[in-house]
């Protein structure tokens, strides 16, 4: 995303005031997503103070429209109440193929930063995704993805040891690990059970992501299978929801 530049006031085209028999909220709405479409992403918006003085509104209307902005994706807030347009980016989400070849394929440069690599013994929940026994050793493995030098996701998931010996000595960085398993160990990703909700970002993963914990995100929870359906791997991450749009297709099947 480009660096947050400050727009000036006149070159937003905020109309001059609101109009009479509409609910000013609906109005408000409608103008700010005209603006920040028009003004391109990473854009500063006005303050709400500014807003509400220009329009004649209360404070708190302003604040109610900017958070309906914020929760669909097309504003968001940084360094306490700055607001910011957002870059919408569609990115399709592949779960049979890598972070890194997915945004190579749209010609985005990734980056990625280890936060934990570590082996544990697998507790009950894990076991029983990866379908290993209680104890097992199981390599953890948390990683923050960047696009562009944006914060972007934080991944985590779990991989059995027993299935990918010395999988805790790669460079996890620098290299894919869909595509490690494959050249490694032969193993190819076939299949994926996959659960996917809206959330507000804990503290600390708002901080790693540079959002507020006020901005939407997503849980993608998934377990995903090789061609004989052994598991490969169970995580669960968490997606900027302004960044990321999942795109999904349905067809049923003949009767």
């Amino acid at each position: 995303m480009p660096r947050p530049k400050h727009v000036p006031a006149s070159d937003l085209r905020l109309p001059d005031a609101l109009q009479p028999g509409r609910p000013k909220g609906d109005q408000l709405r409608e103008i700010l997503e005209s603006v920040a479409t028009e003004a391109g992403p990473g854009r500063l918006m006005p303050s709400e103070r500014f807003l509400a003085e220009h329009f004649g509104v209360a404070r708190g209307t302003v604040r109610q429209e900017v958070n309906r902005l914020v929760s669909d994706g097309v504003l968001y807030r940084q360094h306490g109440t700055a607001t910011f347009t957002a870059e919408r980016q569609a990115a399709h989400i592949d779960m049979l193929t890598s972070f890194t070849e997915d945004m190579k394929a749209r010609g985005v440069v990734p980056k990625t930063k280890v936060l934990h690599a570590e082996v544990l013994s697998a507790g009950p929940r894990i076991a029983g995704r990866l379908n290993v026994p209680p104890g097992a050793r199981v390599f953890r493995l948390e990683r923050l993805r960047y696009v562009e030098d944006e914060p972007f996701a934080v991944e985590r998931t779990n991989l059995s040891v027993d299935r990918f010996p010395d999988i805790e000595l790669f460079d996890w960085e620098t290299q894919s690990l869909h595509r490690t398993i494959e050249e490694r160990w032969g193993v190819h990703a076939e299949w994926n059970d996959t659960a996917i909700s809206a959330v507000l970002p804990n503290t600390h993963d708002a901080g790693l992501l540079g959002i507020e914990p006020t901005q939407p995100c997503l849980i993608i929870e998934g377990t995903l299978h090789d061609q004989s359906g052994g598991v490969i791997e169970a995580g669960r991450s968490l997606y900027r929801a302004d960044r990321y749009t999942v795109f999904t297709q349905a067809r049923r099947s003949p009767a």
